[in-house]
């Protein structure tokens, strides 16, 4: 289970600090320490009113139906758009009584400390919790879970990474009660800036999350680049291959130097190694960043570079 204090909250980036560390300046550097698509969905004209006027309900409403119909959503289930994933993360442990919550580890961290700073316990299983967090492909490991293993009354599937993979997808958990399933923005279209996320579910959950957000919680820049991004099935599977193809070179280029693959999704990738933190700054002296972990000394985890920075990986690894 995950430290529910909320400290030692270890994230990806700081790319900045690796800078002030390693040399070279921030734009020389290759980030791989996040799992962000590297060649993100292109943005097109964006109308001048989007920047200057409120968001109106039919922007809203666009943007909803367009995740509707992207994700597939049971007629029973609410959709609404967040400013990102995160800050959905922060406020659903205050949706409800607080009680036990069953998180399994290791798993992103904000999850435990969200639910630890609104003051709930930890659970030994899902049967003994009031509520369950499950990580859907799981970071960083890419462990997958089914509908099975869902038991507490409130059931949140965070399915960050799971647009890479969406065969895999509980979304037809999303009519039950007590259930929420978190949609990311940032990851597979590799927009983390733009701060746009879901959450799909329970319609009396959703609607108290939707009155703790308060108006016009996403800029009216995002609705229009998301309801573009939802439209577009094409560029969708297109990525997907391109993701696959990317991460299975990855896994080739690691183990010619020495990793063992350990999993992960086709937008970051999980390896064994003697030494991750050796790795880390082997790599670092090539301005290249990766993501170590304080649970597993052994654990390096790379995202997938850009279509033109493979070969300073690959120099870098020889």
């Amino acid at each position: 289970m995950p430290d529910l204090s909320g400290q030692n909250r270890d994230h990806g980036g700081g790319v900045d600090a690796a800078a002030a560390q390693f040399g070279g300046r921030r734009e020389d550097w290759l980030d791989l320490s996040t799992g962000i698509n590297p060649v993100a969905y292109p943005l097109g004209v964006i109308p001048p009113d989007a920047w200057c006027a409120l968001p109106d309900r039919a922007a809203q409403s666009g943007l909803v139906a367009a995740a509707r119909a992207f994700w597939q959503v049971p007629d029973g289930a609410a959709v609404l758009a967040i400013p990102g994933a995160s800050a959905a993360i922060a406020m659903i442990p205050r949706l409800v009584q607080t009680g036990r919550v069953h998180i399994p580890a290791p798993t992103y961290n904000e999850h435990a400390a969200a639910f630890a700073a609104a003051g709930w316990q930890d659970a030994t299983s899902p049967q003994d919790a009031q509520a369950q967090v499950v990580v859907h492909p799981n970071n960083p490991d890419g462990r997958l879970f089914t509908a099975a293993d869902l038991h507490a009354p409130l059931r949140i599937i965070d399915e960050s990474f799971c647009d890479v993979m969406p065969h895999a997808s509980l979304i037809d958990q999303a009519g039950a009660p007590g259930t929420l399933i978190l949609k990311s923005f940032g990851k597979f279209w590799g927009l983390a800036g733009l701060r746009l996320g879901f959450v799909i579910g329970d319609p009396a959950l959703v609607s108290r999350l939707e009155q703790m957000l308060g108006p016009w919680p996403v800029a009216g820049p995002a609705l229009v680049i998301g309801t573009q991004a939802l439209r577009d099935q094409s560029w969708a599977g297109t990525t997907r291959i391109r993701l696959a193809a990317d991460a299975a070179r990855l896994d080739t280029i690691a183990q010619d130097a020495g990793a063992k693959p350990l999993g992960g999704t086709t937008l970051f990738r999980l390896f064994d190694v003697p030494d991750a933190a050796q790795w880390q700054t082997r790599l670092a002296h090539h301005h290249i960043w990766s993501r170590v972990f304080p649970y597993n000394p052994r654990w390096l985890r790379l995202g997938l570079p850009a279509p033109d920075t493979w070969n300073r990986l690959e120099a870098a690894l020889r």
